[in-house]
Parts: structure tokens; sequence; C-alpha cells
């Protein structure tokens, strides 16, 4: 059984899609947070509802809010959302 999403979960998450994966944060800052201008962005934190990303956006610094379109289970459900969420965008993005 997967781990629910604690906080201690949530910086786990966020340390390494912040690390690992920038290009991600930002597509989904721009796809599916409406800040279509973000040239970087990292993950504050993540909780069953959706991601709390800081975008930076025409040189200001910007929270954006992304809601999932289902309630998290657990981690590996967060894992599993992630990239759909990536898979879709690149589908869908312009290039």
């Amino acid at each position: 059984m997967s781990e629910p999403i604690t906080t201690k979960i949530s910086d786990r998450i966020c340390q390494h899609m912040n690390a690992d994966h920038g290009d991600a944060l930002v597509l989904y800052a721009n796809f599916f947070g409406g800040s279509v201008e973000a040239a970087s962005a990292t993950m504050e934190s993540i909780d069953p509802q959706g991601m709390n990303l800081m975008a930076q956006v025409n040189n200001e610094m910007v929270p954006v809010r992304v809601e999932f379109d289902h309630t998290l289970k657990d981690a590996e459900d967060a894992h599993h959302t992630l990239i759909d969420m990536l898979k879709h965008a690149r589908a869908n993005s312009k290039p």
C-alpha cells in the first residue's frame, strides 16, 4: 500500500520534482495553471486536490495553483497523475 500524502511526502515529491523535472513544472504552470508566460517554475507543495507552484512570469514570481481532476488517494496515485498530466500537456501544447 502506498503512503498517504502527508507534509513529509509532499516535501519529498517537491524536492524530486524541483531537482529533476523543472521542464515538467513549467509545462504544468503553462498548460494547467494558465500562466502561459512562465519561464520557470518550482513546486511548493502537493496535496490530494492539487499542487502549488511558484512560476516566474515576466521576471516576477507568481503563485500558481493547479487542481487535479480527481482527489489523489496516495503518493503512488500522485506519481501516476503527474505523469499522465505531463503526457496530456505535451500532446496538447503548441510547439
